[in-house]
């Protein structure tokens, strides 16, 4: 396993359940995945040493987790090398690298989405958001993890978010050129395929809660929780995204001579007029990945295998019946500047009863003790017969950790589930 956060506990946590999982290994790991695979001080960007360290512990499959050495090209590497990985190619994996690239393919494959302008210039993005209405989005064209899409409810916040990108170089060379594109109203929704470069099929859909505070305020963060599945998201609706989501994509992509295989993200909004993506990513969503996992009775190394096979239609995953609730604990001062270096204490053990499951985001151990080492810090998934079942048991959990500075969102899943008491009240 490549990668060091929550997603990747979780995707350990998942993959060490297989029988075909003899040993596990990750690079470099977390003190929370330290207890289900060996660690290996190696970073993500170093494909040379992560290639040696397979070649010599004669690791027969790597799973990569964060996005940046996907769109880096570590599948063509390992490849090059006849190593087995599993993800897209660094051709495939501009559908995250690049909006423009995204946009382009949603374009041609004739996917619906937003209307949008690319600028490269600070003065002729200004001009076309004074000749605009607001609101609008304005997202940095290359990786940001997460925090380089800014909604602006009036054109002087649009202009702020401009000159941000532009001008100040807040996200450096990934906000080289921007796009700015009309923001769409309703629901989001992520839902994840599994890609063999030709078929695909569609995981549980998921929610996730981007910005920082309650009632959706705030910044964009890398995500403070999230749910599966989704109630009233139905077999029609899914049906309806594979249909003109994720098919004209992998065909598009084939077309183009850049086959997808791996994981492929739609994040979706429900629009009055239908759905529509908001972006693709070329990885497990964090923290949907921590909240889609757990309900997943199939085996994960399996849907890998099938998909770097070319069979994973043949392979439709086998859900619980359970409800799962993400809720992210954050360190104070996230997203802009997190406080770290704070001792951890309470989290239960794993197999401790009516607890929910904690997978660790930023966390290392010093000087014997646990502490806090990023702006997202650990990731603590409730499951319960209902949506309120699993939000209470995540949050209780929750509760019992404690750490200096340490806050999270208390409406994750809240929308979805006034919705819900709401339909209930109408029926009775």
């Amino acid at each position: 396993m490549v990668g060091s956060g929550g997603r990747e506990h979780a995707l350990v946590w998942k993959l060490a359940q297989s029988q075909r999982a003899e040993k596990l290994f990750a690079a470099p790991g977390n003190p929370g995945i330290g207890a289900l695979a060996e660690c290996i001080p190696i970073e993500p960007g170093n494909f040379k040493a992560l290639a040696d360290f397979v070649v010599q512990s004669r690791i027969d499959l790597t799973v990569v987790g964060p996005e940046a050495p996907l769109v880096g090209g570590i599948v063509d590497f390992f490849q090059d090398r006849r190593l087995a990985i599993f993800g897209p190619t660094r051709a495939a994996a501009r559908l995250e690298g690049s909006k423009l690239f995204a946009k382009q393919v949603m374009k041609r494959a004739e996917v619906p989405t937003a209307d949008f302008e690319v600028f490269n210039q600070l003065q002729p993005a200004l001009d076309f958001i004074r000749s605009r209405p607001a609101p609008m989005v304005v997202k940095a064209d290359g990786l940001a993890a997460g925090k380089g899409v800014l909604v602006a409810q009036t054109r002087s916040q649009a202009e702020q978010a401009v000159r941000r990108i532009l001008e100040e170089k807040a996200f450096g060379e990934a906000g080289s050129q921007l796009i700015i594109e009309e923001c769409l109203s309703g629901p989001e929704l992520s839902v994840i395929g599994l890609v063999d470069g030709e078929q695909f099929i569609l995981l549980a859909p998921s929610q996730d809660h981007k910005r920082a505070h309650e009632g959706d305020r705030g910044p964009n963060t890398g995500g403070m929780g999230a749910i599966c599945p989704v109630p009233g998201v139905g077999p029609e609706l899914l049906e309806q995204i594979g249909r003109e989501v994720f098919e004209p994509v992998v065909r598009e992509m084939k077309r183009a001579g850049a086959p997808f295989t791996g994981i492929l993200y739609a994040g979706l909004m429900l629009t009055d007029s239908g759905p529509k993506v908001l972006e693709f990513n070329v990885r497990f969503g964090d923290p949907e990945c921590q909240a889609i996992l757990p309900r997943l009775q199939s085996d994960l190394v399996e849907l890998i295998l099938a998909c770097n096979e070319g069979r994973v239609a043949g392979t439709p995953p086998v859900w619980k019946k359970e409800l799962a609730a993400c809720v992210v604990l954050a360190s104070e001062g996230y997203p802009a500047k997190p406080d770290i270096g704070r001792a951890i204490t309470g989290i239960p053990s794993p197999d401790s009863e009516g607890e929910a499951l904690v997978f660790h985001a930023g966390t290392r151990i010093e000087k014997g003790r646990l502490i806090n080492s990023g702006g997202r810090v650990l990731n603590v998934v409730g499951l319960g017969e209902t949506l309120s079942a699993a939000l209470t048991q995540a949050y209780g959990t929750a509760d019992r950790i404690e750490y200096i500075g340490k806050w999270l969102r208390r409406d994750i899943g809240a929308k979805t589930l006034g919705n819900l008491e709401a339909t209930a009240r109408r029926k009775r």
